[in-house]
């Protein structure tokens, strides 16, 4: 008989149809070359779940990307789905497969071994409900084993099966295999999961995968599959408080304004009374529509617009909660991040949040301590870098509504993006509140900020020169204030010497240091824009990151940002303090244009050429410029 006769005699069409059977999601992880996309392969091989133009496909795979030899199937190849994967025999992307039993609905993630590809993991391991960490028994637990291992239990996946592969490889010896499972569960005791069992098999000759293996007689736990198939998951997302995080307002209809969204978790029925945060106005549920028509009820994981009795202001990002079991709601809170980033983490960089469909500029403000995935170890740190995990502290512009992750993964989860170029730089799941800044807020004076602007008589900006040291932003920006004061302005510069001889004495020149530096300087600007005056701010500000935080600070149109442009070689030839042949003597570190970057404006609002004109030329520029702008 062949495979597609025996899968069609194994399973009737209503068993392999069935959506009565509940639905497991697990991952497998571990090191480089444990396994996982063979284990998969052969899962999907042994259960009968593979039609057959996929198994000729495979054989024709194997045939030219295979490792196994002897015309043997290699089972890696049907997640391996990339040209490079199969070129490298190695996993760079997630793969998802579905697969089901008699007993169960399967989607497995196979997540890549390689700590590069750390984010892809932790990408699968977001939506899964338990891990198949797998350890090849030559080499036993390794640190990304360890990792992978800590980074599932940060995610909330409390069930975890220990794999250890490859035991044909080690003539299947019992020894190897106790001593690899009791040293994982020593490490175990420290993450929050439950109790691991541990399995011994080989993916490749398929021994204990889907059935006892004979090979193994001392084993009396059952294969893997049958695992699988009994294990108990954690509390379904239908049995949590009732949240929808709104995506979008509908309104194709005058009569008809609906809050869409996916049911993050819980219930809602027609009748039901709902709470609206941030803003925590209350209503009545009175329709529940969908693409099929109307619901009386609905649970997590449904698309729904919900109608409400009372007209309410509610927009994109804002959360429907259930009023008796509300989520926490401040702007500051304590979350365990793991970076993904190549470029690090610097103190007091902005960057984007995104927490279920809202979003908010969000600052690191303390990272608490690293975590040494090797032994669990709390460390002091200051800075982050790619595959670093950390528990630190957060401060949002604004406040938002979220559950702790070990309450509710759906709404306790966030990713940061890089405001500059949009990449994801890290992933977290929120600790918990914290509540003891959230009195503090900006308090209106009675001379508002138009009082002091209109006693100026000129509108209050900020003028940002940046450039390399040596281009002539001192200069420049000198003489600027002294033509502006003749005109009658009331202005202040902020110079990049002068300041960290008093306010910015203690930084440094690292990166951390000059974050930092721009950081206290832009806070500074938008208090003097706010006194009603023009603010020459001249410093390299070599981060575009940190430029656009100090334009976020004020209005639109009151940050104009001035690229004093002069080549290298030109700023090296006037050196006026010396401080270019000591970078290049290596007497002086951290120094922009030589070892350490500069970021060039993208769009400045002035682009003055330093390198070829005079300051006084420059200088009627500017003045040109803002004349042109307040016509």
């Amino acid at each position: 008989m062949d495979y597609a006769a025996e899968l069609i005699t194994e399973f009737t069409p209503d068993e392999q149809r069935s959506t009565n059977k509940d639905l497991l999601r697990f991952i497998t992880c571990g090191s480089v070359d444990d396994g996982k996309s063979t284990l998969i392969g052969r899962l999907l091989y042994d259960s009968k779940s593979l039609p057959t133009d996929q198994l000729a496909n495979l054989a024709i795979d194997s045939a030219r990307y295979g490792t196994t030899g002897d015309g043997q199937l290699d089972f890696a190849l049907l997640v391996d789905g990339l040209v490079a994967e199969r070129e490298q025999g190695i996993t760079i992307d997630v793969a998802y497969r579905f697969f089901d039993t008699s007993r169960r609905k399967f989607i497995i993630a196979d997540s890549p071994g390689h700590e590069q590809y750390t984010r892809n993991m932790a990408t699968a391991a977001s939506t899964a409900d338990l891990a198949v960490l797998l350890v090849d028994a030559r080499r036993g637990i390794l640190t990304q084993t360890r990792r992978h291992s800590y980074i599932v239990s940060l995610f909330g996946i409390r069930r975890v099966v220990l794999v250890v592969n490859k035991m044909d490889a080690v003539n299947w010896n019992r020894d190897v295999f106790e001593e690899i499972a009791g040293s994982f569960r020593s490490f175990a005791a420290g993450l929050e999961v439950d109790d691991v069992p541990c399995i011994p098999l080989s993916a490749l000759t398929g021994a204990n995968v889907v059935s006892k293996a004979a090979e193994m007689p001392w084993y009396d736990g059952p294969a893997l599959l049958p695992y699988l198939e009994n294990v108990e998951v954690a509390a379904r997302a239908d049995e949590l408080p009732f949240r929808l995080p709104v995506q979008w307002i509908s309104r194709p209809t005058p009569s008809f304004r609906g809050f869409a969204g996916t049911i993050a978790s819980g219930r809602i029925a027609t009748g039901d009374k709902i709470a609206v945060l941030p803003g925590g106005h209350t209503s009545t549920v009175s329709r529940i529509v969908t693409m099929d028509g109307d619901l009386p009820r609905a649970e997590a994981g449904q698309a729904v617009t919900l109608l409400l009795n009372e007209e309410l202001d509610v927009a994109r990002g804002d959360m429907l909660a259930a009023v008796t079991d509300k989520p926490a709601l401040t702007d500051q809170f304590a979350a365990h991040l793991l970076w993904l980033d190549q470029t690090p983490w610097l103190p007091g960089r902005s960057y984007l949040m995104q927490l279920g469909t809202a979003t908010a500029k969000a600052r690191v403000t303390e990272i608490k301590h690293l975590i040494n995935v090797n032994t669990l170890v709390k460390i002091a740190a200051s800075t982050l870098a790619m595959n670093e995990i950390a528990l630190a502290s957060f401060s949002l512009d604004r406040q938002l509504p979220f559950d702790p992750f070990r309450e509710n993964q759906a709404t306790g989860s966030f990713i940061l993006v890089d405001r500059q170029t949009n990449a994801t730089v890290a992933c977290g799941m929120v600790a918990f509140p914290l509540y003891q800044a959230t009195n503090l807020h900006w308090r209106p004076m009675k001379v508002t900020k138009q009082a002091r602007i209109a006693a100026s008589g000129h509108k209050a900006r900020i003028l940002w020169f940046t450039g390399l040291s040596g281009a002539g932003k001192s200069t420049i920006a000198d003489l600027l204030e002294e033509a502006l004061h003749r005109r009658g302005c009331r202005t202040m510069t902020l110079d990049g010497d002068n300041i960290r001889c008093g306010l910015n004495r203690d930084l440094d020149f690292t990166d951390n240091g000059r974050v930092e530096n721009i950081r206290r300087v832009a806070e500074v600007a938008k208090l003097m824009v706010e006194a009603g005056l023009i603010v020459l701010v001249s410093f390299i500000s070599p981060f575009r990151s940190e430029r656009e935080l100090a334009r976020g600070l004020v209005d639109d149109g009151e940050f104009l940002e001035i690229f004093v442009d002069a080549p290298l070689t030109v700023c090296e030839a006037r050196d006026p303090k010396g401080l270019y042949a000591k970078a290049r003597a290596g007497e002086i570190s951290h120094f922009t244009g030589i070892d350490s970057a500069y970021e060039r404006p993208d769009k400045p609002e002035l682009h003055l050429l330093s390198g070829e004109k005079m300051p006084e030329q420059l200088v009627e520029q500017v003045l040109k410029f803002l004349d042109a702008i307040d016509a």
